[in-house]
């Protein structure tokens, strides 16, 4: 089985790319199921409810978000009623949404779970516990899972790969939109990689217009962020499962 995890969808050009390319790229890369974060699809900040339905209709199976989740409205009632998209399960219960799933890929029983880092973020629940909770709850009733942990710090990020290594079988970062160069199958079995990148326009700052980026560190002053333009680059890992020996066998870091 091979499982593709998108890094941080970025304005809406980038679900135009995905549109052009996903299936393609599934097709080639015998790829059985999509995960991708889609928290920053409208330009700029946040996700609606039309940006996840159009995410869901390129060929991405499932959505995660992270802190950005809120910044539209209209995306709780969707959160409510959708098993096709969750949200950070460490924010308190009363929020809109699920912050896990278990999806069905070929016969076999997915868990995907959403946690968010506190280092440098809102100061929610621990993550570490969220996802010890949700594992426990749900013992017996998934074959193999994955986590998407949207954090900033990468030592929080790795902490989390060496806390659930062995139990959880995929484990990737997202929110830097930087991908780094780590990817790897930490010693009791979990393939991981700390960020994996973002997919949207590389002529800016992390998607955003450069020159409004500058003007804040140059300045110090409040900028209106613009959506970067040129070319648009989709960054993600495939991680390769073996269902008959249930472990990860490899871990490709992907630029599309």
């Amino acid at each position: 089985m091979r499982i593709l995890a998108i890094g941080d969808i970025v304005g809406y050009t980038a679900i135009e790319y995905l549109r052009k390319n996903l299936w393609a790229l599934r097709d080639k890369q015998h790829i059985n199921f999509v995960v991708a974060n889609g928290e920053n699809a409208c330009d700029i900040h946040g996700i609606g409810e039309e940006e996840a339905k159009d995410i869901l209709s390129v060929g991405v199976d499932l959505i995660t978000s992270g802190n950005h989740v809120w910044s539209r409205k209209n995306i709780g009632p969707f959160l409510e009623n959708s098993e096709e998209m969750i949200r950070p399960c460490n924010y308190p219960a009363e929020t809109p949404g699920s912050g896990y799933a278990i999806r069905k890929v070929d016969g076999y029983r997915l868990l995907c779970i959403n946690a968010m880092g506190c280092v440098y973020m809102e100061a929610l629940n621990s993550p570490f516990e969220a996802v010890d909770r949700i594992l426990e709850c749900e013992k017996g009733n998934y074959d193999l899972s994955l986590l998407d942990f949207h954090a900033e710090a990468t030592s929080e990020k790795l902490a989390m790969g060496y806390y659930f290594d062995g139990r959880i079988d995929m484990i990737f970062g997202t929110h830097t939109h930087i991908q780094t160069a780590d990817e790897r199958i930490l010693p009791h079995g979990t393939g991981y990689i700390t960020d994996l990148g973002m997919t949207g326009p590389s002529d800016g700052i992390l998607g955003t217009d450069k020159d409004c980026i500058l003007r804040r560190f140059l300045t110090k002053m409040p900028q209106k962020f613009l959506m970067a333009e040129g070319e648009v680059v989709g960054n993600g890992a495939i991680f390769d499962y073996d269902t008959n020996a249930r472990k990860v066998t490899a871990v490709e870091r992907i630029v599309f």
